[in-house]
């Protein structure tokens, strides 16, 4: 009897063990072994070749030759969209590539002496869930001598930036590859070097069409590893964010002063998801984050997607080096100038393309990022979330992520499944800063969301 009634307790203990067991949520993939295949898959050697190829126009400046076949920044364009288009060819045509042309009046900016036409070259990987969600990668198309407005001098313009549009070809290649729930774009942008404007139009024209855009990626320089300060070094690259939308309500500032969120806006969390899947994903190579739109007093072709409220970031070199930007090949007093060829380190330019990629990938197949994210827990020892339900096929459920509020990234968080509320408890409200992604059955996450609104009870 004594033997029977500890086999049956036993027995009882099992049973009352896999009941709890089938309680726990299910736990998200801790990682997505594509995202290794896809790093491991750019080409080094075909990021030489577009650069070379990109240099061989002799310049590519803004204003100009347009006509010819072999100089200037028509010839360049016309050869990045059939390059878009070859991609696409071996895709079965998964690219929509068109160009995006605006005329610019001479005089609306001292670098647009006469009327120049700004054309940028755009390929669409559209997204098979959310058609109208968009991830985006940016490059550069022009070069610039060091003056802005001289279209005849060489300007080779090889990691300024044309590391940054060979970048934006070679992850075409590697992604086209693979279907993904959101949109991807490449592009290539014009007229940078004499303000901005081509990603100013693109940007405009996204908003008026009401494009989702969840971020952008401008490369901007992503060859360079010599700075003009002495430094060599190849393992490790600068992540430049705003830290909060420039779009934002005066109400919106007013909110922040008291509940916090001064470095969570929607740029800066992109930035951290980029840095988050380069230690994830990549070895060898650390991401910085520069709390800082861009480099001091200068800009680059992310911003105006922030001027229209979209999240964006600058990938670019850790060390710059000055003598090889916005100057005529020369040498003068035995200091070579120039932006030439032997300036750039290709496999460096392609493991920034592969922290693009990646990133890329990741946000495409991961759900959309929860909106209406609330907060509440003043006065009390726990802390509230809520937000509005994601629809979405490859929805898991949601993650909850939480910081000091002195730390830069995120430290702590928990996935709570697929609800629309949870409360930590024991988590004081007061001391930390706190956000909610959406988190898909392949592992993948959206952006994390900071709290723009109080919870009401």
């Amino acid at each position: 009897m004594k033997h029977l009634l500890l086999l049956t307790l036993g027995t009882c203990l099992l049973c009352l063990s896999a009941k709890l067991m089938a309680q726990k949520l299910p736990a998200p993939p801790a990682l997505d072994a594509r995202m290794y295949d896809i790093a491991a898959a750019v080409s080094a050697e075909r990021i030489e070749g577009d650069i070379r190829r990109l240099v061989s126009y002799g310049t590519r400046n803004t204003l100009s030759d347009t006509t010819s076949e072999t100089r200037g920044i028509g010839a360049a364009r016309r050869w990045i969209k059939a390059e878009f288009e070859r991609i696409s060819q071996a895709c079965g045509g998964c690219l929509e590539v068109f160009e995006q042309r605006h005329l610019v009046k001479a005089g609306v900016s001292r670098r647009i002496p006469t009327d120049t036409w700004i054309v940028n070259v755009v390929a669409i990987q559209r997204g098979r869930t959310h058609p109208n969600r968009y991830v985006i990668m940016s490059g550069d198309i022009d070069s610039r001598a060091s003056d802005v407005t001289n279209a005849e001098i060489d300007a080779p313009g090889a990691n300024d930036n044309a590391s940054g549009m060979a970048g934006v070809l070679e992850a075409a290649r590697v992604l086209s590859r693979y279907e993904f729930g959101s949109s991807i774009v490449y592009v290539g942008l014009s007229g940078e070097e004499q303000g901005l404007f081509g990603g100013k139009y693109m940007a405009t024209q996204a908003k008026e069409a009401g494009w989702n855009i969840v971020g952008v990626l401008n490369n901007d320089m992503i060859g360079n590893i010599e700075g003009v300060d002495g430094v060599i070094e190849n393992n490790s690259f600068r992540i430049f964010s705003e830290p909060t939308p420039v779009t934002e309500t005066d109400g919106q500032r007013r909110m922040r002063r008291f509940y916090g969120g001064e470095v969570d806006g929607p740029s800066r969390q992109l930035a951290r998801y980029v840095a988050r899947m380069t230690r994830q994903y990549l070895t060898n190579l650390e991401p910085v984050m520069i709390y800082r739109l861009d480099r001091f007093g200068r800009g680059g072709h992310h911003r105006p997607f922030n001027d229209e409220g979209f999240a964006g970031v600058r990938i670019m070199e850790t060390h710059e080096n000055y003598n090889r930007q916005h100057q005529d090949v020369r040498v003068e007093n035995g200091i070579a100038y120039g932006d030439v060829i032997e300036g750039v380190n290709f496999p460096y330019a392609a493991k920034l393309t592969a922290v693009n990629a990646i990133s890329l990938a990741g946000l495409a197949w991961a759900p959309p990022q929860p909106a209406e994210v609330k907060i509440g827990g003043a006065v009390q020892p726990s802390t509230t979330l809520a937000w509005e339900p994601v629809e979405d096929e490859n929805l898991l459920g949601y993650k909850l992520y939480w910081r000091e509020t002195t730390a830069p990234q995120w430290q702590y968080s928990r996935f709570v499944g697929d609800t629309t509320s949870f409360t930590l408890e024991g988590i004081v409200i007061d001391n930390y800063l706190f956000g909610v992604a959406a988190v898909g059955k392949d592992g993948n996450e959206s952006l994390v969301v900071f709290p723009s609104a109080l919870l009401r009870r």
